[in-house]
């Protein structure tokens, strides 16, 4: 079986056993990376074993459990499903109105699977038949911050950064907007209330899987953490933290929520330009995100690239993490944080819309 890694689609897997394959999506497609034997369980042994959809900078991927279909995004991309595994693709977004597409997810609804894709401008749209047909959800945009949705870079309009739905209750989603804020629908996307008490540049949503009520927001300016269900939050890392200034990933082991890892850059991407450093490190909590722990053991300390895709795969005992960088680097833990290998290097970069063209090393 196979397990993806990308910057807006799927972070979290429980499988039977560690998977033989992981798909990564970069700035020229989707590249399969395969384990040949057992005794590669450890880290080692990975190899590209095939590429798909160039030219296409992968956004997002997500792989529902049912019907054997894989979903690519693709910033100005549109929608991309595969049959085998990755190795085709054709496309599928009829009904697509905005192809540069930011995020993807799936929920099953009634024993269905439903798909939802967000875009920049920031709009959503779901399918209820594998993404044959798309329809719009127009009143994401209908919330009063709408006409103030805003990103720094051009062409300076906010997206849908991250959907995700409560545990139990898939009718209830909430999205990011960066920048923009925090939005919640209760009543699968046809009607959207703002979430305050957070910043507005969203990141990542994260909910407890036995606390529904506990619900994690990771933000340009920090983590914030609720208890009950967003109607207060606390600031927990803020801009000066150990942990980076500019918190992105988040992914946390769903038997064990309390066991998470945070990716961050040192300062938000506004400084690359002249820095040319990103300065990414990955945190590891055992306490539920009240305190952390900056992970070495294979990590070069404050990489110079970011680290824009992360997930989490726990298979029995055991439980991987997988980070993909800007400079198409891809770093694996199979201990839980305790020890990291460079799996595989010189990929196309793995990033969220233009972070890597700031962080491109040349040489001197």
């Amino acid at each position: 079986m196979a397990i993806a890694l990308s910057h807006g689609g799927t972070t979290i897997y429980s499988s039977p056993s560690p998977s033989d394959e992981l798909l990564v999506g970069t700035t020229e497609g989707v590249v399969i990376l395969r384990r040949p034997s057992p005794e590669g369980r450890q880290g080692s042994g990975w190899e590209v074993v095939h590429r798909s959809l160039p030219g296409t900078h992968v956004s997002s991927i997500i792989t529902p459990p049912e019907g054997g279909l894989i979903f690519a995004g693709g910033f100005h991309g549109g929608i991309h499903a595969s049959d085998d595994g990755g190795r085709t693709w054709e496309r599928r977004d009829e009904g697509l109105t905005q192809e540069d597409v930011f995020s993807l997810a799936w929920v099953r609804t009634n024993g269905n699977i439903h798909l939802y894709a967000g875009t920049e401008p920031a709009h959503l749209f779901f399918s209820d038949d594998l993404g044959f047909r798309w329809t719009e959800l127009p009143e994401l945009r209908s919330v009063p911050s709408a006409p103030k949705w805003n990103f720094p870079a051009p062409p300076h309009v906010g997206h849908v950064k991250h959907i995700t739905f409560l545990p139990g209750d898939p009718a209830t989603i909430f999205a990011g907007i960066e920048q923009g804020g925090l939005l919640k629908s209760t009543d699968a996307g046809q009607t959207w209330r703002e979430v305050h008490g957070v910043d507005e540049d969203i990141h990542r949503v994260m909910i407890h899987p036995f606390d529904t009520q506990r619900i994690y927001t990771v933000t340009g300016a920090g983590t914030y953490v609720t208890s009950d269900g967003g109607a207060t939050w606390e600031h927990w890392l803020d801009r000066e933290h150990e942990v980076g200034g500019y918190p992105d990933q988040l992914v946390f082991h769903p038997r064990n929520p309390d066991l998470m890892f945070l990716s961050a850059a040192h300062h938000n991407p506004g400084t690359w330009g002249e820095s040319h450093f990103a300065g990414s490190r990955i945190s590891r909590s055992m306490d539920g995100g009240k305190t952390w722990q900056v992970l070495r053991n294979g990590l070069p300390d404050r990489l110079q690239s970011s680290i824009e895709a992360m997930c989490l795969e726990e298979s029995g005992d055991s439980a991987a993490v997988f980070a993909a960088t800007t400079a198409g680097e891809v770093y694996c833990t199979e201990d839980a944080g305790e020890h990291w290998l460079l799996i595989v290097q010189g990929l196309a970069p793995v990033s969220k819309g233009g972070h890597f063209r700031p962080l491109v090393q040349t040489p001197a």
